[in-house]
């Protein structure tokens, strides 16, 4: 066989085992939803259908309106565990220091309210301000982002 053959031979053998490695490491890459998507109750075990937690909120976004730089300001949002089991908050975090969340520990049942609280201090921010709190819940979806907004004005100095 002529060197260029080989060569020629030799190359489509590589090109062929590269695009096998590359269908390979596409396959191994994805994720099944099922791994993903598994709504669970407040003690672990996966929930049946239609009886996963189910946080729905009077509204998801506040705006406090005009308040002065310096001014520290609170929202409550109400939420009612409309689902078929136990609603659990692991965890709310707001967007910047500014933005502070208190949420219940303690599981919330089916047909029950809570509040997650927000706070807000608006030292050192001026202008159209808007944070968020993500909230991370055993629901389905799992995170919750609550937004409030201000526009905040600076006091004149004399």
């Amino acid at each position: 066989m002529k060197t260029s053959t080989r060569i020629a031979c030799l190359s489509l053998l590589v090109l062929g085992v590269a695009c096998k490695n590359g269908e390979q490491k596409k396959e191994a890459s994805t994720i099944s939803t099922d791994v993903i998507n598994v709504p669970s109750t407040a003690s672990g075990k996966v929930a049946a259908v239609g009886s996963a937690p189910v946080m729905l909120f009077n509204e998801e976004k506040h705006n406090f309106g005009k308040i002065t730089q310096g001014e520290k300001v609170s929202f409550s949002f109400i939420f009612k565990n409309t689902g078929g089991s136990d609603l659990v908050i692991s965890s709310a975090q707001g967007s910047c220091g500014c933005t502070v969340p208190t949420y219940p520990k303690e599981p919330v049942k089916p047909g029950e309210e809570s509040k997650i609280d927000v706070v807000f201090n608006s030292e050192g921010k001026s202008g159209v301000v808007e944070k968020t709190v993500t909230l991370v819940t055993n629901c389905n979806p799992s995170t919750k982002i609550l937004t409030i907004a201000s526009t905040i004005s600076v006091p004149e100095t004399e």
